[in-house]
């Protein structure tokens, strides 16, 4: 469904409960994975040159040692033996970026190097009938008290009169998964109001609980060499805490990138670096807020020098954005990967923000 920017949803965040109800002037969709699953998947299957392969997975991509080419790839299903199809360019897409890097051990290649952000984040979620609240917002964010706490929770309306009820912590602080301890653990948020949202509505699923020990990126951009006629996008570059809900824009902007390099005649050749130098502005923004993670003393990683002095602008600003609707829309056009994290640091605006600190 279409929600309001500021508007429709509550956020409540330390100091601010709630963040001052604006209409910032865009919309977002609020749905659930598998509507979104569904849409697109129907519009994938619209364009004609486009396959599925159902029930398969890719076990295996198959380069040349000799033109460090990747020439096609394998894949297994579950009712017939292991096929073999070539190609001119293959994508990784997964998570973990398995073959890629399988691939380049085999080519005995570099591999990326890695920086990790070790925050240990545990979620879980459920859906629940959407009730009559009697309340001007359509969803409720609650933030973590962080340092002190980790506990935050993320209600957001879906299709069909639900609500889609996500709650998290980290370094430990997992919620449970029986419905009972569930609900303790809602009502043990910093404030009341989900808990007295939904203590009464009907669960329409079971609580499905996640883990991501941390976000990573690999830089790609930095390798020497790379074979041609592939390329990882996605989770397989950088994946992200998912409490912050970027990662799968990061991941269309990323395709939106190869479009534009496909579409100017960018050599196969040349299209893996031209590709994970271009993404780099796009990764900047998300990894900027993953950085933020650092807040929690357990969190494992090289912490950034100047976290401190970041933690204070960003303390500051959000202070400046609760008093200027101007700078909060600007915060939230950030948030939803509209603007450049470098938005957040124009000079005028700087100013500001140190005059608070």
């Amino acid at each position: 469904m279409k929600i309001r920017t500021g508007k429709d949803i509550r956020w409540e965040r330390p100091g601010f409960d709630p963040f001052p109800i604006r209409d910032l002037g865009f919309d977002i969709f609020s749905m659930s994975r598998p509507l979104l699953e569904a849409v697109t998947r129907g519009r994938v299957l619209e364009t004609l040159n486009i396959g599925i392969c159902m029930r398969s997975r890719v076990t295996k991509l198959i380069a040349s040692h000799d033109t460090m080419r990747v020439e096609a790839v394998r894949y297994e299903s579950e009712d017939g033996p292991a096929v073999t199809v070539e190609a001119d360019l293959v994508v990784e897409a997964s998570g973990r970026c398995g073959l890629t890097l399988q691939l380049l051990e085999e080519l005995s290649l570099q591999k990326p190097e890695e920086t990790e952000i070790g925050i240990d984040q545990a979620y879980a979620s459920t859906i629940v009938e959407r009730l009559d609240h009697n309340a001007d917002w359509l969803g409720n964010i609650v933030l973590p008290s962080a340092p002190t706490s980790s506990r935050g929770a993320f209600l957001f309306p879906i299709e069909k009169q639900q609500w889609l009820l996500s709650i998290g912590g980290n370094h430990g602080d997992a919620p449970p998964g029986d419905r009972a301890a569930f609900m303790d653990f809602v009502k043990s948020m910093r404030t009341p109001t989900i808990y007295d949202a939904i203590r009464d509505a009907r669960p329409l699923t079971d609580i499905v609980r996640y883990q991501l020990p941390c976000s990573t990126r690999r830089h790609f951009e930095r390798l020497e060499s790379f074979p041609a006629g592939l390329l990882a996008i996605g989770d397989a570059i950088c994946r992200f805490n998912p409490v912050f809900g970027q990662g799968m824009s990061v991941a269309a902007q990323e395709a939106v990138i190869l479009d534009r390099l496909l579409a100017e005649g960018v050599p196969i050749e040349r299209l893996a670096r031209d590709f994970f130098a271009a993404i780099q502005d796009t990764i900047a923004t998300p990894w900027a807020v993953a950085v933020t993670d650092f807040v929690y003393p357990a969190t494992r990683g090289v912490r950034p020098a100047d976290l401190a002095q970041r933690l204070q602008y960003g303390a500051a600003l959000t202070r400046l954005a609760a008093e200027d609707p101007e700078v909060h829309r600007l915060t939230a056009e950030v948030s939803q990967l509209l603007k450049p994290q470098a938005a957040l640091r124009e000079p005028a605006l700087a100013a500001r923000v140190m005059s608070l600190i």
